[in-house]
């Protein structure tokens, strides 16, 4: 009699190191809003407010018009396998499987900040697997007729150098809108601005940067006293990648508008060398992926500052 396959009850394990050391090194991961997804899309319904105007006694009303529409999150899936042999798993002294899934955590971290901040391409340009999502820097580049957003208009270039004269007018393209909330505000930069930021002070010779100590579970750095969080994937790419090599960026947002799904993952799988695709071979294979959606809740509530190092 043949037997009954469960298989696909039986979820993956999630490993809470990996997690950790996801959240860690990935901004997007750590503060972005996540929306449990259990399909490949959700849709997230996004309100663009309602005005309000004096009536006179005996006035008639009008009716708003202001748009009522949604971001779409698409649920992408990204991951890497390896082939390790069975000799060296039972070897080494070095637990080689935990040690590959946190690699694969921290150059994930970087992909997926690079994805949703820093791609310059439009979303599926060449393909999803190249571009999988709009980031924050094409979104603040492009023009969106449903959000009344005009491209550029939130976007700063510095060239060579930050002064504080860059940095106030970043902060200054959001902090005065609509989707700007004091308590949600996130500054998120990636590491080459740190030695840029140190010796800048305000008018009356304060450090407008201040670095955190301990780690995540210590103080936090600040940017004009708002919570500020470096990313090495916060460069520039044409395509995500782990390792971006573009200019840095600076990006000041509401925290609350950075969407992110969560479909699956991270999580990990192993086919033991002892039967299946490494029986012939005495290999196992290790397999990790995730699944992210992710969606600019709105332009309005970002600003990006750009740094062109070649006038450095």
């Amino acid at each position: 009699m043949a037997r009954a396959d469960f298989d696909a009850w039986v979820p993956e394990e999630w490993d809470s190191n990996v997690i950790q050391r996801v959240q860690q090194v990935s901004a997007v991961e750590a503060y972005g809003r996540r929306y449990p997804m259990t399909t490949d899309t959700r849709h997230v319904p996004r309100s663009a407010g309602m005005e309000v105007e004096g009536i006179a006694k005996g006035g008639t009303y009008t009716e708003d018009v202001s748009e009522n529409d949604e971001v779409l999150l698409t649920a992408r899936k990204s991951g890497k396998a390896i082939s390790i042999a069975d000799e060296d798993t039972k070897d080494s002294h070095v637990d080689i499987l935990e040690t590959k899934r946190l690699d694969w955590a921290t150059s994930w971290a970087k992909y997926f900040d690079n994805a949703t901040l820093a791609t310059t391409a439009a979303e599926g340009t060449p393909s999803y697997a190249a571009v999988p999502y709009t980031s924050v820097y094409k979104a603040i580049r492009t023009s969106h007729a449903d959000t009344d957003y005009t491209a550029d208009a939130n976007y700063v270039l510095a060239t060579g150098t930050v002064t504080y004269d860059d940095l106030s007018e970043v902060l200054s393209l959001v902090e005065t809108g609509d989707y700007w909330d004091e308590n949600e505000a996130l500054v998120i930069a990636h590491p080459a601005f740190k030695r840029r930021l140190r010796g800048i002070k305000d008018l009356q010779g304060r450090p407008i940067f201040v670095q955190g100590q301990g780690g995540d579970s210590g103080t936090p750095s600040t940017l004009f006293e708002h919570l500020m969080r470096f990313s090495l994937g916060a460069r520039t790419s044409p395509t995500a990648t782990s390792s971006p090599t573009g200019n840095p960026l600076l990006i000041v947002c509401n925290r609350q508008l950075l969407k992110v799904g969560v479909r699956s993952g991270p999580e990990w799988a192993v086919a033991g060398a002892d039967t299946g695709i490494g029986f012939m071979s005495d290999e196992s294979k290790l397999k990790m992926r995730a699944r992210r959606g992710f969606a600019v809740g709105h332009e309005k509530g970002f600003a990006v500052l750009e740094l062109d190092e070649t006038g450095s």
